[in-house]
């Protein structure tokens, strides 16, 4: 068990650079991750800078349909509250509603209040579930939108036959409404919906996309024919911006909490991204089973295993762990020698009178030697496992 050489010291501790040098990968594409996610969103603020909004040149802005309108007589007029949009609603007025989703529910319900009554007409643009069934009772959104962008007009309503295809694909709407016009299906399902007044000539337009409102597609197919006729059929045009520092936000239930604002999309999204996790871990977890032997790459003699673990006894200076390993071993071997069962072969009570009898020895010498306490230097575990040894060859000797 001793030697005279000295070992080198060692420890399973891994050093600071080897921390570095496994981490470093993963550092690496963490940081390059973050870059990409950065420079991604400067690139979408920049290019969605100004959406929906008729005073921005962006290619995702409407100032070319503003001044479109502008030459044939109608007054464009921005507002971001909706005390100013509730205000606007006239029979000379047509109210467009930018993004519908923005608006709390009491928002919505006021808003449904103000222009139900006011014969002007009221475009809402990309009105979803959230929005859609307040503002446009009678109406639901469908979950899928439509594959594709550009569609015909497949109605009656004298605007879109006359501005023939346009990109209205995007969400799709059914109304029990009788009245109502259905234009540009996608599947049987419309994606610009009017739904007129019970009485007067009021209305209200659903347009599922907002792509023909923007700078770089009006010029493409009926695209300024439809956004010219929806929006041009009253002299005065207000452009409802819903803004979330809109004191009429707060509704009363409170303020809307981070969940509340965030699209319906994204809280889809994230609950198949954790059922996908949960199905990757069932797939890579360990299988429970019987144990399936493998071919060891290299095989390494036993005598070569008992010295590496007498070097790591020796170096943790573990003799009661060396010396319990030695007598619980010779125990479990010399219990089936002597007809004692292995399971109470660590039972002085059953152990130690089958082996006086079988040696005609003293039972005390017995215990000391296979229950007694550990050695107090090496030298005594060096004797302990040479007595051991030959007690056991004893044992087996015919």
């Amino acid at each position: 068990m001793t030697t005279g050489v000295p070992l080198p010291s060692t420890s399973a501790s891994p050093t600071a650079r080897q921390v570095w040098t496994r981490a470093r990968g993963v550092a690496l594409a963490l940081v390059l991750l973050l870059a990409a996610a950065v420079a991604i969103a400067v690139v979408r603020s920049d290019a969605r800078h100004g959406e929906l909004d008729p005073r921005s040149a962006d290619p995702y802005g409407s100032r070319a349909v503003a001044q479109l309108l502008a030459g044939r007589g109608v007054d464009t007029r921005v507002v971001t509250t909706l005390d100013e949009a509730t205000a606007a609603a006239a029979p000379d007025t047509t109210l467009l509603v930018a993004v519908p989703d923005l608006l709390t529910p009491d928002q919505q319900t006021r808003m449904h209040s103000a222009v139900t009554g006011s014969g002007g007409r009221t475009v809402l643009v990309s009105s979803g579930s959230a929005s859609v069934e307040r503002l446009a009772p009678g109406v639901t959104a469908d979950p899928a939108t439509s594959l594709e962008s550009t569609l015909s007009p497949d109605c009656d309503l004298p605007a879109a036959r006359r501005a023939g295809t346009a990109d209205t694909g995007g969400i799709r709407y059914t109304t029990t409404h009788l009245t109502a016009d259905e234009c540009y299906p996608s599947e049987r399902l419309a994606t610009l919906l009017r739904i007129p007044a019970p009485s007067g000539d009021g209305d209200i337009v659903l347009l599922g996309a907002p792509d023909i409102l923007l700078n770089d597609r009006l010029d493409e197919h009926g695209n300024a024919s439809l956004a010219l006729q929806l929006l041009g059929s009253r002299p005065h045009l207000v452009w409802y911006l819903p803004t979330l520092a809109d004191a009429s936000a707060a509704s009363e239930e409170g303020e809307r909490g981070l969940f509340d604002l965030l699209p319906s999309g994204w809280l889809w999204g994230t609950l198949q991204l954790f059922v996908a996790a949960a199905l990757a871990a069932l797939w890579r977890a360990r299988r429970l089973g019987p144990l399936v032997p493998e071919k060891l790459p290299v095989a390494i003699r036993a005598s070569e295993t008992v010295e590496g673990r007498a070097r790591l006894y020796r170096r943790a200076n573990a003799r009661d762990r060396a010396a319990a390993a030695l007598r619980s071993t010779t125990r479990t071997r010399l219990a089936p020698l002597v007809g004692i069962p292995v399971a109470r072969a660590h039972a002085p009570e059953a152990l130690l009178p089958a082996l006086s009898a079988r040696l005609e020895g003293d039972g005390r010498s017995l215990h000391a030697l296979l229950f007694g306490p550990p050695p107090g230097d090496d030298a005594a575990l060096i004797a302990l496992a040479d007595r051991l040894d030959a007690l056991e060859r004893e044992v087996r000797r015919p």
